[in-house]
């Protein structure tokens, strides 16, 4: 059973930085592409930012010179780190693990961006 655990929403200033990590359990650790989403309600979910297992990355267009994804070495791990946060960065960040065989998704932190 796949299992995530999501971590680092809230609410910020523009301008300011946040990390969020998402751990997962129950999968192989070998060739899993990882990454997050994001979701604005009635709106597309969109791509933020997926990393192979070799470490190859791939931004959206909106957030590719502000955020910088990782994964662990060691562990089923994905990290983002979001810089110079924008109000419309405000949205629901989904982890997504696609192991060529099946899409898994987290469920989901809140990212606020608010003066």
């Amino acid at each position: 059973q796949v299992q995530f655990v999501e971590s680092g929403g809230g609410l910020v200033q523009p301008g300011e930085s946040l990390g969020l990590s998402c751990v997962v359990s129950g999968t192989d650790r070998v060739l899993h592409v990882m990454g997050w989403y994001r979701q604005v309600p009635g709106q597309q979910r969109e791509l933020v930012a997926v990393i192979t297992p070799v470490g190859t990355a791939n931004y959206g267009e909106s957030v590719k010179d502000r955020f910088t994804i990782s994964r662990g070495a060691a562990d089923d791990a994905v990290y983002l780190q979001m810089n110079r946060l924008k109000p419309e960065d405000t949205a629901v960040y989904y982890c997504y693990v696609n192991t060529g065989e099946t899409r898994y998704w987290g469920q989901g932190t809140q990212v606020t961006v608010s003066s």
